[in-house]
Order: C-alpha cells, then sequence, then structure tokens
C-alpha cells in the first residue's frame, strides 16, 4: 500500500497556474487547468508516495472521503520518462571530430 501525501493550494500564479505544496515531502508542482492542461513539478518530493488536493474542500467531499476513502492505491499512472539522448555512431562521431567536437572526452574519431 502506498502512502497518500495531502497537497495544500498555495494560490494561484500571474500564468493561470496553481501552485500546489506538500507539506509531508516538499512536493511543489504548478497545475493549469482546462482548456490547456498542465502540470509542472517544481520539487519532487517524495515520487513514492500518492498525492491528492481539494481547491474547495465541502461536506460532500468530507463524505465521500468517509464513504470511500482513498486507498489503498496500487498503481498510478506516470507520465513517461523522456528518451535518452541519441548516442551518435561511428560516421556521426568522425564527422564530430573534424569539426572539433570531442564527443566522449577522448578522441572522437
Amino acid at each position: 500500500m502506498r502512502v497518500i501525501h495531502e497537497m495544500k493550494f498555495v494560490g494561484r500564479l500571474a500564468s493561470g497556474a496553481d501552485e500546489w505544496s506538500c507539506p509531508a515531502c516538499g512536493r511543489r508542482v504548478t497545475l493549469r487547468r482546462l482548456p490547456e492542461p498542465e502540470l509542472t513539478v517544481l520539487d519532487p518530493g517524495d515520487e513514492t508516495a500518492v498525492h491528492v488536493g481539494v481547491i474547495e474542500p465541502d461536506a460532500r467531499a468530507a463524505a465521500a472521503a468517509d464513504k470511500y476513502g482513498l486507498g489503498p492505491v496500487q498503481e498510478i499512472p506516470r507520465p513517461p520518462r523522456p528518451a535518452a539522448p541519441a548516442v551518435p555512431d561511428d560516421e556521426d562521431r568522425r564527422w564530430l571530430a573534424e569539426i572539433g567536437i570531442d564527443w566522449d572526452g577522448g578522441a572522437a574519431a
């Protein structure tokens, strides 16, 4: 079972995005809402924890949490990590050496 951290709403930025912070682990994110949603992680904090937050908690939200709970959460989908940068092949390394770039810190060609 994964640990659940409750994010706290910090404020709305000039860009229109909302800033959130996790008091338990220091995670900080900005979240832009529709029509152009975007999540930017400013500080990852504990990436193994599940982070949740509510802007305007009310009686309905509290009742749903009491009735259904939040977990256990088995797996949270995460965006794919960026692919590793391409490594130049021998032909590219020769060309890099010709133009004075030492790719590996040793002889490029």
